[in-house]
């Protein structure tokens, strides 16, 4: 078994060695983020005993998630446990690792019944979208020249990422486009539901619905995940941040990480806010800055 320790720098290990309580890590470019995050979770389970199961990984990328998990496994001493699909086989010995949209999608396959969605739900690519946006402007009678499906679509999406529905949407109207956009969004969102299915943003605006309206539902999964770390914290948007709020609030064991200069995200509503009011949410939150850089040349 690898040595959790093995080429650590100072600060890396003070942030692997945090235990109890919020943990913010300020991270620059190559300066080994994931190998703190992914040997923090070996310690928690080897060194503190905490079960796998209580652990909850969050990245932005399937690609990012794999390759912690990766990680993860062979610091435990695992073999990797790959199914035939190229993804992970469901193991109560291994932590959760996965992305918002991925960790979200099993939450609803057990839950959303009680949002009056069958379990089976079917999730709209940009195609499926653009169809059923492209029948939506035909029953309005709608130029899709004027009012494009693309723009619309893009909208709504905005929207759903700072969990404005239907009607709050309407409140923000302001010209004509948003306007329009605040007639068709509750058609758009009626045609969803009559399919049973879910676009992209629905997925984490439903689960934040879902732990809002059944708090029974949102205190298994608090119970579930009580030591949670987001990787990339800078590229959370509102709906990822309320999400991630709602699942450490009775247990804070919270530990993020990222960097204010490398947010990407903010055409989907990522705001850096998230990670600049942390100590805000967290006054006793205790932040390492990880500067060493591993990636680039000694020039640079």
């Amino acid at each position: 078994m690898s040595s959790i320790f093995d080429d650590l720098n100072e600060r890396q290990i003070e942030a692997v060695t945090h235990f109890e309580g919020p943990l913010l890590v300020i991270a620059g470019a190559g300066s080994g983020k994931t190998k703190a995050l992914t040997n923090r979770i070996a310690y928690l389970i080897i060194e503190k005993g905490i079960n796998p199961w209580n652990i909850l990984a969050v990245t932005f990328t399937n690609k990012a998630a794999k390759e912690m998990k990766i990680r993860v496994l062979k610091l435990l001493g695992n073999k990797e446990v790959l199914s035939a699909n190229g993804g992970f086989y469901e193991d109560n010995t291994i932590p959760t690792v996965g992305t918002f949209h991925s960790i979200c999608v099993r939450i609803l396959r057990k839950y959303i019944h009680l949002l009056g969605y069958e379990n089976e739900f079917v999730i709209y690519d940009d195609t499926d979208q653009q169809i059923l946006m492209k029948h939506i402007l035909e029953d309005m009678m709608l130029d899709p020249k004027k009012m494009v499906p693309r723009a619309i679509l893009g909208s709504i999406s905005n929207a759903k990422n700072q969990l404005l529905g239907p009607k709050e949407f309407a409140s923000y109207a302001h010209d004509f486009f948003s306007e329009k956009v605040a007639e068709i969004y509750p058609r758009y969102q009626k045609a969803l539901i009559k399919g049973n299915a879910l676009d992209f943003d629905d997925i984490i605006m439903k689960t934040v619905e879902l732990f809002q309206t059944h708090p029974e539902v949102l205190e298994v999964y608090r119970e579930k995940f009580k030591f949670i770390s987001v990787d990339e914290y800078q590229d959370t948007n509102k709906a990822q941040y309320l999400l991630v709020k709602m699942l450490a609030e009775k247990y804070r064991n919270l530990c993020v990480i990222g960097d204010a200069d490398q947010s990407i995200y903010s055409w989907r509503g990522a705001t850096i806010q998230n990670i600049l009011d942390f100590e805000k949410d967290y006054p006793d939150a205790r932040v390492v800055t990880l500067e060493q850089n591993y990636r680039s040349t000694q020039l640079i």
